[in-house]
């Protein structure tokens, strides 16, 4: 029998026992481990052998971790074989290298090193080889390797730098590399040691890299390269790259005087042409297009056409994107859109609707927008998971699914996802299928929707966007006065219904709030604790929603352009004279914010239609005009 869901056998496995008896496992679970992490090693032995629980091992792993003996070198090494390639591997066997470094054990730590990105143990491990006869050329060519990189390697590494160098492998090419790669965007501190490796007459190109790399504008200043030597051509070639970012009328200037002044290859002049293209598309300049046309065919890629697009949407240049897009190969759903609206706008009329017609069988942005257009409705192409119980009772049961289960359980949400990450990541196609209906019925919502997109499984429609925390979203959407269906979209698109969710500009849960927004909402300060909270997160975010609403007169475009880029900064961006809403999200000139609206209002439209709604949301956009 084949279920979308869980049948009854999968889930009287998968809910073995009630709330109660797992509260008292997890509670038996936890003393183990905090008994394991300071007791002896009889202690650990007690607590494991005492335990029935899916996470035994992390009892095991908190002493491990904290008392390697070459006395349990057997136990700790069949532990490390066991768990191999499990989030529980690398916490023990990093602490078994450094115990077996610390004790010199030479042989021992070479059988048990594992390849890694951490160079404080493979610096040992390539300098044991060494010490046990392996061959020496083989080793330098892999300490070259870690020498020529654009930052610090850990002192681990000295004595090995210090032997490659003494057999002459530190060359004046590899130096330069190395310097080229510190100001590059490596770590620019690391240029006045590498400047003393230089001979005395190079010296000042280090200078000359970190002063171009602290203004590029320095770039521009021609009296700096007074030997025209290839190395200086590089030098300028980076500057100028970087100035066209800050000063693009500098930058054309000094490129303009730069390509006469150095011999450069014609990849190297293809680079800057990409460069130029990028920054003046996205600005808006009068010269993009020249630049965008100078780009080499072989160096086009999506970003740049998307730009070549933008450029030619401002001009309203209908017949150059006509000629420009026609005939080319896999155009994307945007580029065929637009192709089609530039067709219509030349009165090419059926063929616009051919091809709109086309565009809008995809469950997307533009073809949704392409489905307004033709006054069809809207297609969420959804299709309905099919999984035998069999196999979903065999994922249920594997290791990694219970450790991951109970890990989140306990609200260890990191070590949950690595623990899912690893069941995913050693299954396959239809375990992953299998393991994406299981974390749904346990409302481990961005668990479903990245492991299906992962597989690139995209017409699940149901478990891709689920109603995750409906009731709260729709208590506070009809607070607020605003719709629910934009609330839930902004929140699938902020964190995939993650509540812990953290941002690198630190904004947290589900609505991705920073604590400043949070705080002026509240007019009160919310803790990050608090925020991490689905009510509390729902009931800020959706305030700020209307906020943002009211402070854009009800356009609900720029409010959620300005819950992504800022209600100031999109301010700016509003054209003195009126155009069509559709241009003004395809000109939109941050690339994240640009996408950011269209995915919003594409997932809006999924949740109006899954809610039972008819009619397509994104059809007032169409009439609608922005600025002026």
């Amino acid at each position: 029998m084949k279920k979308q869901l869980l049948g009854w056998t999968a889930a009287a496995l998968l809910f073995p026992f009630f709330a109660a008896e797992a509260n008292d496992k997890h509670d038996a679970f936890l003393k183990a481990e905090k008994k394991a992490r300071y007791g002896d090693y009889d202690d650990m032995k007690e607590a494991a052998n005492g335990l029935d629980h899916p996470l035994k091992p992390y009892v095991e792993k908190a002493y491990w971790q904290r008392n390697p003996s070459l006395k349990h070198q057997t136990e700790i090494e069949n532990y490390l074989n066991v768990y191999r390639n499990t989030p529980l591997e690398w916490p023990v066997r990093k602490a078994w290298l450094n115990y077996l470094k610390q004790y010199n054990k030479k042989a021992a730590y070479i059988r048990n090193y594992r390849e890694t990105s951490n160079n404080e143990l493979t610096c040992p491990y390539l300098s044991f080889q060494l010490d046990l006869g392996a061959p020496k050329e083989a080793i330098m060519n892999q300490v070259s390797d870690l020498w020529v990189v654009g930052h610090s390697q850990p002192k681990e590494c000295d004595t090995l730098f210090s032997l490659w160098k003494k057999e002459g492998y530190q060359t004046q090419e590899r130096i330069w590399q190395r310097v080229s790669l510190a100001a590059e965007g490596g770590t620019s501190s690391l240029l006045p040691y590498l400047k003393s490796l230089l001979p005395k007459g190079e010296q000042y190109l280090a200078d000359l890299y970190l002063k171009v790399r602290k203004d590029p504008s320095a770039s521009a200043g021609l009296y700096r390269f007074k030997k025209k030597t290839a190395k200086e051509g590089q030098i300028a070639l980076y500057g100028v790259k970087r100035l066209v970012w800050r000063d693009k009328e500098l930058a054309l200037r000094a490129w303009e005087k730069l390509e006469k002044m150095f011999v450069y290859t014609e990849e190297q002049k293809a680079d800057v042409y990409y460069n130029f293209a990028l920054s003046l598309a996205s600005s808006g300049h009068k010269q993009a297009r020249f630049w965008l046309n100078k780009v080499p065919k072989e160096r086009q890629t999506t970003k740049l056409m998307q730009w070549q697009l933008a450029n030619m949407l401002e001009l309203q240049d209908w017949s150059g994107i006509v000629a420009f897009f026609t005939g080319k190969e896999n155009l994307s759903l945007g580029q065929q859109y637009w192709l089609a609206y530039s067709l219509n706008q030349r009165g090419e009329v059926e063929d616009a609707r051919t091809l709109w017609q086309k565009v809008a069988k995809e469950r997307d942005y533009y073809g949704f927008l392409a489905s307004a257009r033709l006054g069809i409705p809207v297609s969420l192409n959804n299709q309905q998971l099919q999984i035998s119980d069999k196999l979903q009772l065999e994922v249920a049961n594997a290791p990694g699914f219970k450790r991951a289960r109970a890990l989140y359980e306990l609200e260890r949400y990191t070590s949950a996802r690595r623990e899912w990450n690893y069941l995913t990541g050693t299954s396959t196609k239809e375990e992953k299928l299998a393991a994406s209906i299981l974390a749904a019925e346990l409302d481990w919502y961005d668990s479903t929707i990245y492991t299906l997109a992962q597989i690139k499984e995209w017409d699940y429609v149901d478990l891709r966007f689920p109603f995750a925390f409906k009731d709260v979203f729709e208590s506070y959407s009809n607070r607020n006065h605003i719709d629910m269906a934009w609330s839930i979209a902004i929140s699938r698109r902020e964190s995939s219904f993650a509540p812990d969710a953290r941002s690198h500009a630190n904004a947290y849960g589900l609505m991705q709030l920073l604590p400043s927004t949070a705080k002026y909402i509240n007019r009160s300060t919310v803790s990050r604790r608090k925020l991490f909270h689905p009510k509390t997160n729902i009931r800020l975010g959706s305030e700020y929603l209307k906020y943002l609403k009211k402070k854009n007169r009800g356009n609900e475009i720029l409010a959620t352009a300005s819950y992504n880029a800022g209600y100031h900064r999109i301010k700016r961006w509003i054209p003195e004279q009126a155009m069509p809403a559709e241009l003004w999200i395809e000109l939109i000139p941050y690339t994240e914010t640009r996408n950011y609206v269209k995915n919003v209002f594409a997932y809006r439209q999924v949740y109006h239609t899954r809610l039972g709604r008819d009619g397509n949301v994104l059809a007032p956009i169409l009439d609608m005009k922005m600025g002026g």
